[in-house]
């Protein structure tokens, strides 16, 4: 009669053998399905993770470099100029106007658009060529961290995905702790110069404002991108003044203030340049641009009569 001692190590060798069979050198794992839900509340499926990525934005191209991706995208639009490495991939027109022929000719698996910037009868055709769409476009701080999320899965970078979404909330709760109980500063965020344009609290821009115990003193108006009269802003009369500009080195919006010295933004020199890449970009980098945004408003806060009391 055959001991217990044999039978476990026969169970034993036909376990080991079931798991070499299935992931061993027997053959070729089957490609793993995946699923996720884009920013239009959709559900985007593959039958494997994507190889052959479009990406129809500049944030994006960046959002799928920061979940490891970078290496599989075949196709990007014009100003999509980080990292370094994206300016090596082929363009096939820029986020207003695509080249459809060279976005099929590529053979993309995925194209990842831009909700609220591509051209939506464009982006339709794609779609009814069978070309499987992931739409995104972040309105807040979670939406851009569940898209590191989703973007990763959907390229086969889960891991890195997720663990680059979990920094990013990190380092943004840090932001939150620090900043977003200090006394409220009134701002105006200036996007454009002519028309001179500014941002709703819609966007993710006055989300950071906020973080940083900030007030967009035009967030509740009903367009995301108000167009506004320089009097309006004038009469507001905002402690601080934001602006971006054409370019990283440009910050001549922010000079055109000192026209009017009796604005208390003007007076108290509370005119802030913050690089557009770092805050009107929809990626990780938002992150430095949010903190540039809390130190503005902090030296705003010690500028106040009081403070020098």
């Amino acid at each position: 009669m055959r001991s217990k001692k044999h039978h476990v190590f026969i169970i034993s060798c036909i376990l080991w053998l079931n798991a070499w069979l299935t992931t061993g050198t027997a053959g070729p794992v089957a490609p793993t399905s995946v699923q996720v839900i884009d920013d239009r509340q959709q559900v985007v499926s593959l039958a494997a993770p994507a190889e052959r990525i479009i990406s129809l934005a500049p944030h994006i191209t960046e959002l799928l470099f920061a979940v490891g991706a970078g290496d599989r995208i075949v196709g990007t639009v014009s100003f999509s100029d980080y990292p370094e490495a994206a300016a090596d991939i082929p363009r096939i027109g820029s986020y207003k106007q695509l080249d459809m022929e060279s976005i099929l000719a590529l053979q993309p698996d995925l194209v990842v658009a831009w909700s609220s910037g591509n051209v939506q009868t464009q982006v339709e055709r794609l779609a009814r060529l069978g070309l499987p769409l992931y739409y995104n476009d972040p309105q807040d701080f979670e939406q851009l961290a569940l898209a590191l999320e989703r973007l990763g899965t959907l390229a086969g970078r889960a891991r890195q995905g997720q663990e680059t979404a979990a920094d990013f909330r990190q380092a943004l709760q840090m932001l939150q702790d620090r900043y977003g109980s200090r006394p409220k500063v009134t701002v105006f965020y200036q996007i454009w110069d002519r028309p001179l344009m500014t941002l709703n609290d819609q966007h993710l821009i006055s989300r950071a404002i906020e973080i940083c115990g900030g007030h967009n003193l035009f967030g509740d108006l009903e367009a995301m991108v108000p167009r506004l009269d320089r009097e309006v802003v004038l009469a507001a009369d905002p402690e601080a003044i934001l602006a971006g500009g054409m370019g990283e080195d440009s910050p001549h919006w922010i000079d055109e203030w000192r026209r009017w010295p009796a604005l208390t933004a003007t007076a108290r020199d509370n005119l802030f340049f913050i690089p557009p890449s770092l805050l009107q970009r929809a990626t990780p980098r938002i992150l430095e641009g949010t903190r540039l945004v809390c130190e503005a408003l902090e030296t705003a806060r010690s500028r106040r009569p009081e403070a020098s009391e």
